[in-house]
C-alpha cells in the first residue's frame, strides 16, 4: 500500500508548488497590484517552463518536453511584458515607434 502512494505522490512532482505559486500571484493582483501581481504570474509560469525543461515533469508534463517549455516560457514572458506594460508610458512609446512605419 505505501509503495502505491509513493508513486502517486511522486507524480505530482513540482506542481503543487507551481499551483501556490499561481494563487499567490493572483491573490497579489487582487489585494495588491495588478502590474506585481502579473508580473509574479509571470515568473511562476516561466518557472514551470524551466522545471519541465529540466526534466521535472510530473502533472506539468503533458505534451512533448520541447513543446511545454516553449508554451510556458511564451506565456510567462508575454504576462512580464504586459505587467510591465501596464502603467510605463515610456516603455509603452519605444515599443509602438519599434513597430510603426
Amino acid at each position: 500500500m505505501s509503495r502505491a502512494l509513493s508513486r502517486s505522490s511522486e507524480s505530482w512532482g513540482p506542481y503543487p508548488l507551481i499551483l501556490a505559486g499561481a494563487v499567490v500571484a493572483v491573490a497579489v493582483t487582487l489585494l495588491v497590484d495588478p502590474r506585481w501581481g502579473g508580473f509574479a504570474l509571470g515568473g511562476v509560469v516561466m518557472i514551470g517552463a524551466a522545471l519541465r525543461f529540466s526534466g521535472f515533469g510530473g502533472q506539468l508534463a503533458v505534451r512533448s518536453r520541447r513543446t511545454d517549455s516553449v508554451t510556458l516560457g511564451v506565456f510567462g514572458f508575454v504576462l512580464v511584458l504586459t505587467a510591465l506594460l501596464l502603467e510605463n508610458n515610456a516603455l509603452k512609446g519605444l515599443l509602438m515607434s519599434l513597430f510603426a512605419r
